[in-house]
C-alpha cells in the first residue's frame, strides 16, 4: 500500500525561542525537542499526564492552519483564548502532495465544537452542516455517539487527522471499530497523528509510537509502553494489584 504522508517531520525553531524557562518551554519533552519525524502514516503521542501531550498535539494543529478548539478547517471561533504560544516556534515540513480533507479532533473542548455547529446550522441557507456529521445534532447523543458518529461520518479520506486523546469517550468496542475506521481512511490515503493512553488504539500496525517522559522523547514499541505494561500487569494478576491498591497501611 503506497503511503500518503502529508506531513513529514515537526522542528522546533530552537534559535528563536525567547526563553525555555516559561510555559511551555519547560515542559521536558519540549524543553529537549529538536525534530519530530513523521515517518509512518499513524504517529501515535503517549506518555503520561503533564508530559505535554495536548499541547504538542495543539501546536501543531494550530501551525497547520486548525482552530485551536477543535473542527474543521473551515471552522473558526473562539470560546476561551487558551493555547500556548508554541504553535509560533514550530515549523512543520510538508510532503509535496496536499490533503483535500482534515480535522482536529480533541475530547477536552469537542462540546464547543457542536455547539458552534448547531449555531451556524441556525442559517437556513445552504445545507446543515450537521448532514456530514451523519444528520443527528452531536448534542442530541452522548459524549461517545457524538465524538464515533463525528469520526465515522465526518473524516472522508484524502486528508490529515489530528485526535487528542480520542478514546476519552469510546468503550473499549468502540476503541476497536477506531482502529478498523483507522485502517479504512489510511487506504483512502490519509495520515493521523494521535495523542492517546489507549493501549488498543496504540496496537496499530506500522505505526510510530513516540512517548513523552521527563528527560523528552522517546520512540517506543507497544510492547515497552508505560501504559500498555501496567495494563498488561493488571489483567495478569489483577487481584494481586488490587490487594497492593487497596492494603490498609
Amino acid at each position: 500500500m503506497e503511503s500518503f504522508r502529508y506531513l513529514k517531520s515537526i522542528k522546533l525553531i530552537r534559535e528563536e525561542v525567547p526563553t525555555f524557562d516559561r510555559y511551555p518551554f519547560t515542559i521536558p519533552s519540549i524543553r529537549t525537542l529538536d525534530e519530530l519525524h513523521l515517518d509512518r502514516d499513524v504517529t501515535f503521542i503517549v506518555g503520561e499526564n503533564g508530559m505535554g501531550k495536548s499541547t504538542l498535539l495543539e501546536s501543531i494543529a494550530v501551525a497547520l492552519g486548525f482552530n485551536p478548539e477543535g473542527g474543521s478547517l473551515n471552522l473558526q471561533f473562539s470560546t476561551y483564548d487558551s493555547h500556548s504560544e508554541l504553535d509560533q516556534y514550530l515549523r512543520i515540513v510538508r510532503a509535496p502532495k496536499k490533503p483535500d480533507d482534515g480535522y482536529f479532533l480533541r475530547a477536552e473542548s469537542f462540546y464547543n465544537v457542536a455547539t458552534q455547529i448547531s449555531k451556524l446550522d441556525e442559517d437556513p441557507f445552504g445545507p446543515p452542516i450537521i448532514d456530514s456529521y451523519g444528520g443527528t445534532s452531536l448534542h442530541e447523543q452522548s459524549h461517545g455517539e457524538a465524538f464515533f458518529s463525528t469520526f465515522m461520518n465526518r473524516f472522508h479520506g484524502n486528508g490529515i487527522y489530528i485526535l487528542d486523546e480520542p478514546e476519552a469517550a469510546l468503550s473499549p468496542l468502540r476503541q476497536m471499530a477506531m482502529l478498523t475506521r483507522i485502517h479504512e481512511l489510511i487506504r483512502q490515503n490519509s495520515q493521523f497523528i494521535i495523542a492517546t493512553h489507549s493501549p488498543i488504539l496504540m496496537a496499530y500496525p506500522s505505526s510510530t509510537i513516540i512517548e513523552l517522559c521527563e528527560d523528552g522523547m522517546r520512540k517506543r514499541d507497544l510492547e515497552e509502553v508505560g501504559h500498555y505494561r501496567i495494563m498488561q500487569q493488571f489483567f495478569n494478576d489483577h487481584e494481586r494489584m488490587i490487594h497492593h491498591l487497596l492494603k490498609d497501611e
